[in-house]
This record gives C-alpha cells, sequence and structure tokens, in this order.
C-alpha cells in the first residue's frame, strides 16, 4: 500500500501516513474551508489501510497547534474509526501531543480522550528548549 503524505498550508496541517512502519502523524494547524472535504482522502486511506494491516501495532500521533469546530468533528470521526478498529482487533495508540505552554490543546486532548472507550490515547507534553 502507498504512504501517504500531504504537505501543510497555512490553514491546514501536514500528513503522514506510513504503511509500513504503521505511523501515522498529523501536524499543525487545521481550519481549512471545507474540513470535511479536506480529510475525506486521508480517512479513506485509513479505511483502506486498516482493512489490510493485520497484526501490525498502529502508532498515530497528533500535534495540533490550533484547529476550528469543523476539524474537532473530524478528528472525533477519526478517533471514533480507530476505536472501533480497536474493538474490531486492531492495535492503535494515540499520542495527542501539546505543547507546555498550550493549555487549550492539553484540554481539547483530554476532552477527546473522554470520548473513547477502548483505543489507548496518551496526552504527551512536549517542553520547549
Amino acid at each position: 500500500m502507498d504512504n501517504l503524505v500531504v504537505e501543510a498550508t497555512k490553514s491546514s496541517p501536514y500528513i503522514s501516513f506510513d504503511a509500513g512502519k504503521g505511523l501515522l502523524e498529523i501536524k499543525g494547524k487545521s481550519y481549512p474551508e471545507n474540513a470535511a472535504k479536506f480529510y475525506s482522502p486521508v480517512f479513506d486511506w485509513l479505511n483502506e489501510y486498516l482493512d489490510t494491516v493485520t497484526d501490525q501495532a498502529i502508532q498515530v500521533n497528533l500535534e495540533i497547534i490550533y484547529f476550528n469546530s469543523s476539524s474537532s468533528k473530524v478528528f472525533l470521526n477519526l478517533f471514533d474509526m480507530l476505536d472501533r478498529a480497536v474493538k474490531n482487533g486492531k492495535k492503535i495508540t494515540i499520542d495527542w501531543r501539546y505543547h507546555t505552554e498550550n493549555d487549550t490543546a492539553r484540554e481539547c486532548g483530554e476532552e477527546f480522550m473522554e470520548e473513547l472507550e477502548a483505543v489507548k490515547f496518551n496526552l504527551v507534553e512536549i517542553h520547549e528548549e
């Protein structure tokens, strides 16, 4: 399966999904004009990937500096998809990475974590150097 890479723009994050390594990363700001449309190919790729992966552990890293409400809904849908995959036997860990001074990002991560039942969700604080 081909990897998925989407370069960051002013209003959308960098996305890198490496099928071979089982590493999915989303970093940056997320406030595209139409979040559902922007993330649609990402969801398509992820659905196909989850259908093909068997025993490989999957690591999902999100480091979102800022996001709007429509991106929040997309992230909830993403987490629901990953939660269902774990319930179906997939091995998935999500790391919600946030910078020490970004209380909003930490609080959002805490709220997302409360919505999940099966997937392992870690809050990972990034300390500035």
